[in-house]
């Protein structure tokens, strides 16, 4: 399985790569370039057989993770955002990020803190970027040859458009059989599943609160799309710290577990 990581810029995205995979990309390197990572599955029954039978290697499932450039305001439309995206298209499903943090050291782009606008700005990207793919092959199938493609990949591709333009996900459309095959080898952004991370301070751990939860809790309900909510950059530093420093930390935190 793999897993894209999309974000604005200083969401936290690559610091939750990074979490994940145990990684050390740098989070403000500014190079407009992808990472992939992967991270074991814990399973109880593997380490249940391991202990039982002993092998000289034990494996477990792994789940791939990409993360991309974070995806300013306009960055679809204004084109170039598809070339860091090959590796989100050939992924299972999409961990959008959103900032839900304020930090003074880390200046918002947006100039505010609002996890629910920066939901939408990223559907508005990942839309842009699939409507550009879709709109060249249109051009290139209608100035093409007829009888060489796939007779049900034109009307499918203009149905497509008409979703995009009315700013719906490729994804929310029951697609028959033969349109499905028409659209496999596209990976459209917008018709992968969606988890919803925010990704909060470590003061809203205690609190159990973050700037715009309840409007991001609704918009996640009425777009029926899962949402988690994680502090990134505490979680890892919490992670790296030593079995006997853990405790104390999470104490101080007013909480009883990572994770």
């Amino acid at each position: 399985m793999r897993i894209g990581i999309v974000g604005l810029p200083s969401a936290g995205k690559t610091t939750l790569f990074n979490l994940l995979t145990e990684g050390h990309v740098e989070t403000v390197s500014g190079k407009m370039e992808a990472h992939l990572g992967s991270a074991k599955v814990p399973d109880r029954r593997i380490d249940f057989l391991s202990d039982m039978y002993k092998p000289r290697k034990t494996i477990y499932a792994q789940i791939e993770f990409v993360d991309v450039p974070g995806l300013a305001r306009g960055s679809a439309a204004k084109g170039g955002v598809n070339q860091f995206m090959a590796g989100v298209r050939e992924a299972d499903s999409i961990i959008q990020v959103v900032r839900a943090f304020d930090d003074p050291l880390v200046p918002n782009p947006e100039g505010s803190t609002n996890p629910v606008r920066d939901a939408e700005l990223l559907h508005t990207e990942l839309l842009f970027s699939d409507l550009e793919i879709v709109e060249k092959r249109i051009e290139r199938l209608e100035g093409g040859k007829k009888g060489k493609e796939n007779p049900i990949e034109l009307p499918t591709l203009k149905k497509c458009q008409e979703i995009l333009e009315s700013e719906g996900r490729i994804g929310s459309i029951d697609w028959t059989p033969d349109e499905q095959a028409a659209l496999r080898d596209y990976g459209f952004l917008t018709e992968k599943p969606v988890i919803l991370v925010a990704n909060v301070g470590e003061e809203s751990l205690s609190t159990d609160d973050y700037p715009g939860k309840a409007e991001l809790a609704e918009h996640a309900r009425t777009k029926d799309i899962p949402l988690l909510t994680v502090s990134a950059r505490t979680e890892q530093e919490i992670s790296e710290l030593p079995d006997e420093e853990r405790d104390a930390f999470l104490n101080d935190l007013g909480v009883t577990e990572s994770g």
